[in-house]
């Protein structure tokens, strides 16, 4: 995607602007010739505070 804008000729600011992403991270994308990595859901973890939720209010 990034690398796609960049062959097209869009500068290095207006990816950033167009992905919401900083220069920075755009420049080191272009430059390696990388993707940003996409990222699936993560699972929820458990917390501190679960076992005395599910005492309280039966929730979890």
């Amino acid at each position: 995607m990034i690398l796609d804008l960049h062959q097209q000729g869009l500068t290095v600011s207006a990816i950033s602007r167009e992905k919401g992403i900083d220069r920075k991270t755009v420049r080191k994308y272009t430059e390696r010739g990388l993707e940003v990595p996409a990222y699936g859901p993560r699972k929820p973890r458990a917390t501190v505070l679960d076992p005395f939720c599910f005492l309280s209010f039966g929730i979890g």
